[in-house]
């Protein structure tokens, strides 16, 4: 019965699903959750008229259907998302639609988040002069919202900067990644190394997506933050991006990414009280949430990459700025109001060690999982290893050393009979040669398969098996390398599965083998190959008498122990052993369904 692998845990099912998709795709979704819970609380609340807001949502949807349409279509996508933008910015401004703003003004997240992707995938994909066109539609069509949807008073002052500034880099940002992922015809060697240090950064992300779109989301909540402070917030938004980047990239070199963000969060706590942001910086305890969320991010990767007995100096230093900053720069009503309150103090600190160690268990559950993974892994390659090597022992073995026997029993016949019978010699040391020359072809065809040139234990006998079991037992008989005259009694049928038939061939020219060297006197030996009740039962037996002797050139005593391991393989019986009469006998039983593994 076929072993059932157990079933994967929704959990478990859910990361491979997100590992499956597009990091652009969670983010883009990430963003139109974000405004669906945002419109949707605003359509509800009690500010203006019920339900206006939800006139929103078709812009939104639309942008999003064209930035995943990008994937397939970049030009055609990014026309339709420049119509969506300008057709939207008619009908909020003259339905009095209230738009809210974000990264830029008067743009939703999920029509920025769009946006940047349909231009991502027109610089990667589309020919130069159609991305140009398609990507100045979309600006044209970004700037129509900016300016046209109702008229903003912040628009005219600084904030217009802002936004035409936001709106500059991330455009920037945009066209320039797709242009350095945009395949090329010619791989150099500067292109090809470039492509793989894009491989292993996208392998990075992938592998702490969850983390990234955290910081991601943090990210986007600053920006809103910056728009109320206006310029007094850009330094502490430089501090949480830098954050963020070092966090994303800290499996690298966890040990210095600590140190690193803890100076981020330092530089950012000693600015605070002199800048004066909005209030809404100090909801989280006087830390801004990107950095809350960078801090956790880098103490758990290195607690997975460092001991915990080394990594703890450092998780130390960066909980000393954190608690640094939270008492220079926590207020209920403004900044730089120091923290005297107990029982906010003991809150605070609190959250931030059930924070400390969440972060830590985490770390060391991942260090767990990667070292049992990795434990995984070289058991698998070495079982692979393992596997490989009794394969090509069993074939060295079963086919050279039947080859060698045949030369050397032929040889001691040849010695005895050369001086009675030179032609009986002379015919001798034909099949000699003959068997020689089979010798050699074998140890060609094994170095080959162990060179990778073949599959390994590929052989002539084995190629045959797979058609004809009963023709290869002929040729095997006929051959004669083990010097007994063999009688043959077969009843085969024609589809005999191929790892039978290939391991029946093995079992039986082993076991002539053993007659060869260890029944000299044996005048007889008889094969007995049929199919009895969906099992195939081979019976080799020869009429010697019995007596132990040393066989020329030695034993290796592999012969029974390689019989018995293909016969396991196929989860079936083998019997061997003296008869009552004399002689021995080598029995074997193989189901004819495929219920094991061979050996190739």
């Amino acid at each position: 019965m076929p072993h059932t692998p157990p079933s994967k845990t929704f959990a478990a099912r859910a990361t491979e699903l997100a590992r499956r998709l597009d990091m652009s795709v969670l983010v883009l979704f990430a963003a139109l959750a974000f405004d669906l819970v945002f419109v949707t609380d605003a359509a509800l609340d009690d500010i203006g008229p019920k339900f206006v807001d939800l006139g929103l949502f078709p812009g939104i949807f639309a942008m999003a259907a064209c930035a995943l349409w990008a994937r397939k279509r970049a030009a055609v996508a990014g026309v339709f998302g420049a119509l969506v933008l300008m057709f939207c910015t008619f009908a909020i401004r003259y339905l009095n639609i209230p738009a809210y703003s974000s990264v830029l003004a008067n743009l939703s997240i999920t029509e920025v988040v769009a946006g940047i992707e349909m231009v991502y995938f027109l610089a990667r994909r589309a020919r130069p002069g159609v991305a140009f066109a398609v990507i100045s539609a979309l600006v044209m069509g970004a700037l129509t919202a900016v300016f046209g949807r109702g008229y903003d008073s912040r628009l005219y002052t600084s904030n217009v900067l802002q936004s035409l500034l936001f709106g500059f880099l991330l455009l920037v940002a945009a066209v320039t990644t797709g242009a350095v992922g945009r395949p090329r015809r010619e791989r150099d060697p500067a292109t090809v190394e470039r492509l793989r240090t894009m491989h292993r950064f996208t392998e990075l992300v992938r592998g702490q997506w969850p983390l990234i779109g955290m910081l991601g989301i943090g990210v986007l909540v600053e920006f809103g933050y910056t728009y109320e402070s206006g310029s007094r917030g850009f330094p502490l938004l430089a501090c949480s991006i830098g954050a963020a980047a070092v966090t994303a990239l800290s499996p690298r070199r966890p040990r210095d990414s600590i140190l690193v963000v803890a100076g981020l969060l330092l530089l950012s706590a000693l600015m605070t009280p002199f800048l004066h942001p909005s209030h809404s910086y100090q909801l989280l305890g006087g830390i801004p949430p990107t950095q809350i969320v960078a801090g956790f991010g880098v103490v758990v990767n290195v607690v997975r990459a460092v001991p915990l007995a080394r990594a703890w100096p450092r998780i130390v230093v960066l909980s000393g700025v954190v608690a640094i900053g939270t008492i220079l720069n926590f207020s209920q009503y403004r900044p730089g109001r120091l923290l005297t309150d107990p029982a906010t103090l003991g809150t605070l600190a609190t959250v931030g060690v059930l924070l400390l160690g969440i972060a830590i268990a985490i770390g060391l559950y991942l260090r767990s999982r990667d070292s049992e993974r990795a434990q995984v892994v070289k058991s698998a390659v070495t079982d692979a290893q393992t596997a490989e090597r009794m394969a090509l022992a069993r074939e060295l073995h079963d086919v050279v050393a039947h080859h060698v026997t045949g030369i050397v029993v032929q040889a001691q016949a040849a010695r005895m009979m050369g001086e009675k019978n030179p032609e009986l010699a002379l015919e001798a040391m034909g099949r000699i040669e003959n068997a020689g020359v089979e010798a050699l072809a074998a140890m060609r065809r094994l170095v080959r398969s162990m060179r990778g040139d073949a599959p390994a234990g590929s052989s002539e006998f084995n190629e045959q098996a797979t058609t004809d079991l009963a023709a290869d037992l002929h040729k095997l008989v006929d051959a004669g390398n083990h010097g007994i005259p063999t009688q043959l009694r077969l009843d085969l049928p024609a589809d005999l599965p191929h790892e039978v038939g290939r391991s029946a061939l093995r079992l039986v020219q082993e076991s002539l083998t053993n007659v060869g060297k260890h029944a000299s006197d044996a005048t007889e030996a008889l094969v007995l190959a049929e199919v009895v009740d969906g099992e195939l039962h081979l019976r080799v037996t020869d009429n010697g008498s019995g007596q132990t002797h040393r066989p020329a050139g030695g034993s290796g005593g592999y012969g029974l122990v390689g019989m018995r391991e293909r016969v396991a393989l196929l989860h079936g019986r083998l019997s061997a052993g003296r008869e009552p009469n004399g002689g021995w006998r080598v029995e074997a039983w193989l189901p004819l369904e495929a219920n094991g593994e061979t050996d190739g």
